[in-house]
């Protein structure tokens, strides 16, 4: 297991203890870099795909951890990059998939999954060196959160989606899998803090348990983790570490 540190909230550098985990690798990308908000984040995706490609072509499976999802597309290019053709299993309390005209908020984190699937490839795919992953070959997890235009699309949407609970080997698809888990899957109750916090949702225990039963099928790549929360107040550092660690057990083990 190689981790990779990637301290960034979209093109955003963030405190150094913001996600505390020990890294292997750290991605450091210049400030300040020019372009609109999509070329600065493709920055950043290239090196997180530069960093992964080696550990995946060396036989080791890279667990990522980041601020936000955009960084798991990056993964999964690094992943391609190394001779693998993925699919995407995708933990999240949110569908992002929005696409820019759907989208009320703006915030490119909506579009994460979409854009991974083929949405926008100009602006996304082709910056990181990216093929988009074919949407029947993507599982959303969870996503009780959903805006009306992203409820819509699912409707008739190749992506399958299932809950918490039915993650197991029979409901991924075949072949080497990217487990994406953004850890806003977690009820808002239980674990405070996300920047989007959504409640009725599963316990950590439940969310890992469902990522045990990926792991186990022995076909996980690539792991990639968005912890996209505010810096920490309180006991929250110390409920970070925590689950950080847990998360990072389950490919360690």
């Amino acid at each position: 297991m190689t981790t990779i540190l990637v301290p960034y909230h979209h093109d955003e550098r963030l405190a150094d203890d913001d996600i505390p985990v020990r890294a292997d690798h750290i991605v450091h990308v210049p400030a300040g870099g020019a372009g609109d908000q999509w070329e600065r984040n493709a920055v950043v995706g290239r090196a997180v795909a530069a960093a992964v490609t080696p550990v995946v072509a060396s036989g080791e499976v890279p667990v990522v951890f980041s601020g936000d999802c955009l960084v798991a597309g990056a993964t999964v290019a690094g992943v391609q990059q190394a001779g693998v053709d993925p699919a995407v299993i995708w933990f999240d309390a949110h569908g992002d998939v929005h696409t820019l005209e759907t989208t009320g908020s703006g915030y490119l984190g909506g579009l994460s999954l979409r854009v991974v699937t083929g949405a926008h490839r100009d602006l996304y795919a082709d910056l990181i060196g990216l093929r988009p992953v074919a949407p029947e070959r993507a599982v959303l997890v969870d996503a009780r959160d959903l805006d009306p235009a992203e409820a819509d699309y699912l409707a008739v949407s190749p992506i399958r989606r299932i809950a918490v609970s039915e993650v197991a080997a029979e409901t991924v698809p075949a072949g080497p899998l990217v487990l994406h888990v953004d850890l806003d899957v977690i009820d808002a109750g239980e674990f405070p803090g996300f920047r989007f916090p959504a409640g009725g949702g599963p316990s950590a225990e439940a969310v890992l348990a469902a990522c045990r039963r990926v792991v186990g099928t022995g076909r996980v790549v690539a792991f990639d983790v968005a912890c996209p929360w505010w810096p920490a107040v309180g006991d929250q550092a110390g409920a970070r570490e925590r689950l950080v660690a847990a998360v990072q057990a389950l490919i360690a083990a």
